[in-house]
């Protein structure tokens, strides 16, 4: 598999990105569900 430098990085860089958006998702739902877990708890 022969590939130039720049392509193996920005396909990296595709890839990193699209795992931190990944997880800032997971991070955000779970966020959300603590907060609707506490107005439950505490309503």
């Amino acid at each position: 598999m022969v590939t130039d430098h720049a392509d193996m990085d920005y396909r990296e860089h595709e890839r990193t990105y699209a795992g931190f958006v990944r997880l800032l998702r997971s991070v955000t739902l779970a966020i959300v569900v603590v907060l609707v877990l506490m107005a439950v708890v505490l309503i």
